[in-house]
């Protein structure tokens, strides 16, 4: 390095006296800059070991203190040089990043919007993981490109060079993963189509399961580690490009280093991942043909068009970010490299894919009403082959219940108000018990004074109390709701005709729930159960069933009895003679 000084190094200009120095028409004094080891050096600049400062007009100082500080002085490490060809290129591509960005939000929100209830086996998460990689992509690239203007700007190479690499690489592996949950969410939709119809089509625990559980762990390992050989590393190296000889010693060997290069194979294996796992998820859910040929052509046939854009133009990303790491003339680390290739390879890929990803996230529609759309087909074809034919759409506006432009809450309001809202506690059942009981009162219709028909009940019901159960109302509306409603409460009338008399009702609860002696036969039920019974064979006919032994076959007053042999076997009509 003496030798880089030595030639580098320019004397001091003449002066007044021999303790001073004109550069650039200013006096400085000598004594001073030498004391502060300052030196001046052929880029025009005036810095010792720890500050830099320009010297030429306009940013040259205009005094110097004996402590080596410097009035209006201008640090080298700053963006004072014109928009360059480099600069240009870069702000018209952040515009073009801006734009993606808006274009990916409102993809994001329409295929992350949920129109089904959420699946164990499909998170919602799962479908919006590729946008948001793709933001991730559009931010470092952005990032990378705003700080790439200032690249030419700054007098003497700093900061700029060191975030525009550091971005770029770390865009390289968001567009990977970009790359990777699009392909990856492409298989997991075509699984939940083919599962749709037959939630039981697919194993949870077989290889293709196993399979899918354990891949994207491989992916996001490799992915890992690619992230940790790039990022954490010492930058400062790619700054040291102020002279021809200082970019060959200290910037290529740091920009060409084996971190860099291991990380590109890194990202190759991230890649296969992403080809393996389309070519797992065209086997299992698509169309399988025979023979090495036809297979080939079927997962040409089968694989959509954005992925045959979007994975050799992934590849291309990881070969390119390989020939940087082995040619620092194309490396984006480099200042003074070809920045045509740096731009054609560096960033028009990436925006190639976010356009192409684009595009596909417009075409295609919402998942969720995709597979919506499917089961309504599905339920059209099984109703034509039942023979079954919908309604048209007028039929629910005319002899429906549905007033026009009322909502789903005035409705539910509606039906609440009309049914009688509130919990039902104790006080309410009381209430009802009560009116239903003031209602099955003789005197309870003042308005009616006519006599009603006498008739003889004809229920089946057993016990006292048994009432005949009231003729149905036959409902003439149109609304199916009401009717089936009706057609309800006829059948439960017909099966428990207590049910209608409170009174009755209330009266036998409270007898049940007394305690006491069981009840009284009834008046000539001991000659009915003999006239039912047969006689014992060790007993006279005619003798009283109460009196002397009782067999376990004999005739009792409870409701055990055994089969008659005497008489014809009682023929069942319905289950109300049993």
């Amino acid at each position: 390095m003496s030798v880089i000084v030595a030639r580098d190094s320019v004397p001091w200009p003449a002066g007044a006296n021999s303790t001073d120095t004109e550069i650039g028409g200013i006096h400085f004094n000598l004594t001073a800059l030498e004391r502060w080891n300052y030196t001046l050096w052929s880029n025009n600049t005036l810095s010792n070991a720890s500050r830099c400062y320009l010297a030429f007009d306009p940013y040259m100082p205009q005094y110097v203190f004996a402590n080596g500080s410097f009035t209006n002085a201008t640090s080298c490490y700053s963006p004072c040089n014109p928009l360059s060809a480099r600069a240009y290129t870069s702000i018209g591509l952040a515009v073009v990043y801006g734009l993606c960005l808006m274009c990916t939000l409102i993809c994001l929100n329409r295929h992350g919007r949920m129109f089904l209830p959420s699946e164990k086996r499909f998170r919602p998460i799962g479908r919006r993981w590729q946008w948001y990689w793709q933001i991730a992509m559009i931010a470092t690239g952005f990032i990378s490109l705003i700080t790439n203007i200032d690249v030419d700007r700054y007098y003497l190479p700093e900061i700029p060079i060191v975030l525009t690499s550091f971005f770029w690489f770390l865009m390289n592996i968001c567009t990977m993963a970009c790359v990777w949950e699009a392909v990856r969410h492409w298989g997991s939709w075509q699984e939940r189509q083919y599962i749709d119809p037959d939630p039981f089509a697919l194993a949870m625990d077989d290889k293709r399961a196993q399979f899918e559980f354990w891949v994207p762990l491989f992916f996001y390992l490799w992915w890992w580690l690619d992230f940790f050989l790039v990022i954490p590393r010492n930058w400062g190296n790619i700054e040291l490009q102020r002279s021809a000889e200082q970019s060959m010693l200290r910037a290529e060997p740091s920009a060409t280093d084996g971190r860099f290069k291991a990380a590109a194979f890194v990202l190759l294996m991230g890649w296969l991942t992403c080809v393996f796992h389309l070519r797992h998820s065209i086997k299992h859910y698509k169309e399988r043909n025979r023979g090495i040929i036809n297979r080939a052509i079927g997962i040409v046939k089968f694989t959509p068009y954005r992925f045959l854009l979007i994975l050799p133009i992934a590849l291309f990303v990881v070969a390119f970010q390989a020939l940087t790491v082995w040619k620092f003339d194309y490396s984006l680390m480099n200042i003074h490299g070809n920045f045509i290739s740096i731009f054609v390879g560096g960033y028009v890929p990436t925006i190639l894919i976010m356009l192409i990803q684009i595009i596909a996230g417009f075409i295609n529609p919402n998942e969720d009403r995709e597979l919506m759309r499917q089961r309504r087909v599905r339920g059209a074809e099984n109703d034509r082959d039942l023979g079954l034919v919908p309604k048209p759409a007028w039929w629910s506006r005319l002899n429906g219940d549905a007033i026009q432009g009322e909502s789903v809450r005035d409705r539910i309001t509606r039906n609440v108000r009309e049914l009688g809202g509130g919990r039902a506690t104790a006080k309410n059942i009381e209430h009802t018990v009560d009116v239903r009981t003031r209602d099955a009162e003789p005197g309870s219709g003042g308005a009616n004074i006519e006599m009603s028909q006498i008739q003889r009940s004809a229920s089946n019901a057993a016990g006292r109390g048994a009432t005949r159960p009231a003729a149905p109302n036959a409902y003439s509306g149109a609304n199916d709701r009401r009717r089936s409603e009706r057609t309800v409460e006829t059948v439960a009338s017909l099966l428990f005709p207590n049910a209608d008399n409170p009174q009755a009702f209330a009266q036998r609860v409270s007898y049940l729930s007394a305690d006491g002696p069981p009840p009284p036969y009834p008046e000539g039920s001991e000659q009915q159960s003999q006239e039912r019974g047969r006689p014992r064979s060790d007993e006279p006919a005619g003798n009283n069933y109460t009196t002397g032994r009782l067999s376990t076959a004999g005739r009792t007053p409870s409701a055990n009895t055994t089969n008659s042999i005497s008489r014809p076997p009682q023929q069942i009509r319905s289950m109300l003679d049993v």
